[in-house]
């Protein structure tokens, strides 16, 4: 694979090539998921819940998010590393900048922010110091306790105009990707239609421009029932290796999703 960087995304995205990005911790699950393919590699705070056993992404610190991410710098090759911003990260426009400086230059090439059309102030000050950002809209983890749990968001009219308007807020802001957490499918292909820059889903339907799963979703080994949009590509196969590449294939064809993985 050739050097992934933003350019390469904007790229795919014009000539309507699907983006496949995965979650990893580590440097040898770094180094299997570049070599089965994946463009993107997201050091979640997911981490929080699949490797610490925590109910939430909450508690995750920015000390651990620099240390996952240094260590998936390790075996990440050509993949671009897309670093999340953990709980309270961005209370701040000052914080969000030392913790960005931390987390570029553990490794990472563009960071993740959850929020809203509040982080347009932040996403300009990080813009101007040279760090590209990824806005995550809809479902946003960290805002569990405030959604009462983890549910479809972008449903109702009002939520979904509010959404559509943050989204080209942000983008405006000089946001140079966007992630979309379960939304409805029809509100994900007006997202990309109207998005200059890539929309990658997480279910949110097949419109997007690429997709990305937690790694041990993908490998069928998260405790208890899965989400509705989990798709297990371990089944069957015989290596982790070949579940990767067949979760890459699925989603460069647009197999995956599925019209069972999304929400109306």
């Amino acid at each position: 694979m050739t050097k992934i960087n933003l350019s390469t995304l904007q790229a795919m995205k014009q000539r309507g090539e699907k983006i496949a990005m995965t979650t990893v911790y580590d440097a040898c699950f770094a180094q299997v998921q570049t070599q089965a393919g994946v463009e993107v590699l997201l050091v979640g705070d997911s981490l929080g819940m699949v490797l610490q056993g925590n109910d939430s992404t909450v508690p995750v610190t920015i000390e651990q998010m620099v240390y996952h991410t240094r260590c998936v710098k390790q075996g990440a090759g050509n993949a671009l590393i897309l670093a999340d911003m953990p709980f309270m990260g961005a209370a701040t426009v000052e914080m969000c900048l030392s913790h960005c400086q931390q987390l570029m230059q553990a490794g990472a090439h563009i960071i993740k922010l959850e929020g809203d059309a509040w982080l347009a102030e932040t996403i300009q000050q990080l813009a101007r110091n040279g760090v590209p950002v990824c806005a995550h809209l809809g479902l946003t983890p960290q805002s569990v306790n405030v959604f009462g749990g983890y549910k479809v968001q972008g449903r109702s009219d009002v939520q979904a105009q509010t959404l559509l308007a943050a989204a080209q807020q942000l983008e405006e802001a000089g946001a140079a990707m966007l992630l979309v957490e379960c939304i409805p499918a029809e509100l994900t292909q007006k997202l990309t239609k109207r998005s200059k820059i890539p929309v990658i889903g997480i279910g949110a339907g097949p419109h997007c421009d690429g997709q990305v799963l937690v790694m041990h979703d993908l490998l069928g080994i998260t405790p208890g029932k899965p989400a509705r949009f989990v798709k297990n590509f371990m089944q069957g196969e015989e290596s982790i290796a070949s579940a990767f590449e067949n979760y890459v294939k699925a989603v460069k064809e647009g197999s995956f999703p599925a019209a069972e993985h999304g929400f109306e």
